[in-house]
């Protein structure tokens, strides 16, 4: 039993009004144990769909997960079709009515008849606690294979895939040792990239892959490995890999474990025992949404001036009236003196700075839209670099605000 798949149900799923998270979720616990998701289907509440679906994955794996249309109202139809499926019936199962019961001992007015399906459950099923709701847990093993259906609701999922479902598998299954290793690069582009690491990728074995996955103008380079071997031998052999490749990428490498940005600044903030503030104009405020975005920010992020206007930069951040009126607010002098400014006026180690035109309008010949320059500074040195993204508006502030933690982390590196 080496791979499942994840079957969720739901139309709300396929007509974008509720994210599934529930897949992500399931194949991440899955993936612990060395089980290899195959492939997640999104289904309608339908007989006919939920059928075809388990028909399709049951050709194909021997494990299925299944989530959502475990409710009591008349559009959730799992069970029945279930019964349907494994050619069983509906009884009434007295643990599962007295967890129910106790569930909503505080709040009689939620016990009625359509409450009372929810201890109705498929007569061939193992049923496995459901701790936090009332839609019971249901394991299934028909030749061989096994299936789990769980709520829809994502906490009842998550708590059945640690309490009951992941120690069921762990009993049972003997499967690959499954383990991922991520680089973070910035600046050279996908294509670019693999160009770059073709022959070094060309090069691995077979039960090695790599993925690209470009986010936010960065790509997260994952290796990924599965095979029955000794977990050390693996880990040892994925580190000589990459040890071979990090001198390929070496001028764009900004990060060999995968964790946000302003999570990798913050360590290296903390573990330098420093400080840093941000002054933002186009951004407004993104910088300062990073930084504080985590527990434990308090103990290097000060805060930041959003200094749009740029009497705010000459005010409170001290940019000289010169500087505007010869170069500009977008300019590399500017910037200059807004992370400057910000770490004088706050008091710490280290000042960031955006100044951009995030459009749709406001762009000239000289510095079209999407024109942002950034800079961060310390006592001994400031660092000014001019860069022009591409997009909306959102998307032109986002990535600038990134872009400016990448400076700052780039220069705690050194």
């Amino acid at each position: 039993m080496e791979k499942a798949e994840i079957i969720v149900i739901g139309d709300e799923l396929l007509i974008g009004q509720v994210v599934d998270t529930n897949s992500g979720m399931i194949a991440g616990q899955l993936n612990m144990l060395g089980i290899a998701v195959e492939r997640t289907t999104a289904v309608h509440d339908s007989e006919y769909a939920i059928t075809s679906a388990l028909d399709e994955a049951f050709s194909r794996v021997g494990l299925v997960l299944m989530t959502g249309g475990l409710g009591p109202t008349k559009d959730d139809i799992t069970k029945t079709t279930l019964c349907k499926f494994f050619h069983t019936r509906l009884v009434e199962d007295p643990a599962v009515k007295q967890h129910i019961l106790q569930l909503y001992s505080d709040r009689p007015q939620v016990l009625n008849s359509l409450t009372a399906t929810q201890w109705q459950v498929p007569e061939a099923c193992q049923v496995l606690e459901n701790r936090v709701g009332s839609a019971p847990l249901m394991e299934f093993c028909k030749d061989g294979k096994l299936l789990y259906s769980m709520p829809g609701v994502p906490y009842e999922a998550e708590v059945a895939m640690q309490e009951q479902i992941v120690p069921r598998l762990r009993s049972m299954v003997q499967t690959n040792v499954i383990l991922h290793r991520t680089l973070i690069v910035y600046g050279i582009p996908e294509s670019s990239l693999a160009l770059l690491i073709a022959d070094w990728e060309d090069a691995l074995p077979e039960y090695m892959h790599l993925a690209y996955l470009p986010s936010n103008r960065m790509i997260r380079l994952r290796l990924t490995a599965s095979v029955h071997t000794d977990k050390h031998s693996l880990e040892a052999e994925m580190s000589a890999r990459l040890d071979a490749l990090k001198p390929l990428i070496h001028d764009y490498l900004i990060a060999e474990e995968d964790k946000p940005i302003e999570v990798l600044v913050g360590e290296l903030l903390k573990k330098r025992g420093e400080t840093v503030s941000s002054a933002e104009s186009c951004t407004g405020g993104k910088v300062a949404m990073l930084l504080n975005k985590h527990a434990g920010s308090s103990s290097f992020y000060y805060g930041t001036v959003v200094a749009y206007d740029n009497s705010v930069k000459q005010k409170v951040l001290g940019v000289k009236s010169d500087t505007l009126e010869s170069v500009g607010a977008v300019s590399e002098q500017t910037v200059a003196e807004m992370a400057n400014g910000v770490r004088a006026l706050l008091g710490t180690t280290w000042g960031v700075a955006t100044s951009g035109i995030a459009g749709p309008d406001g762009g000239t010949k000289e510095k079209p839209v999407g024109t942002v320059w950034i800079a961060v500074s310390n006592e001994n040195a400031t660092i000014a670099q001019c860069c022009h993204f591409r997009g909306s508006r959102d998307q032109i502030t986002t990535h600038a605000a990134t872009a400016a933690l990448i400076l700052l982390l780039q220069q705690l590196k050194k």
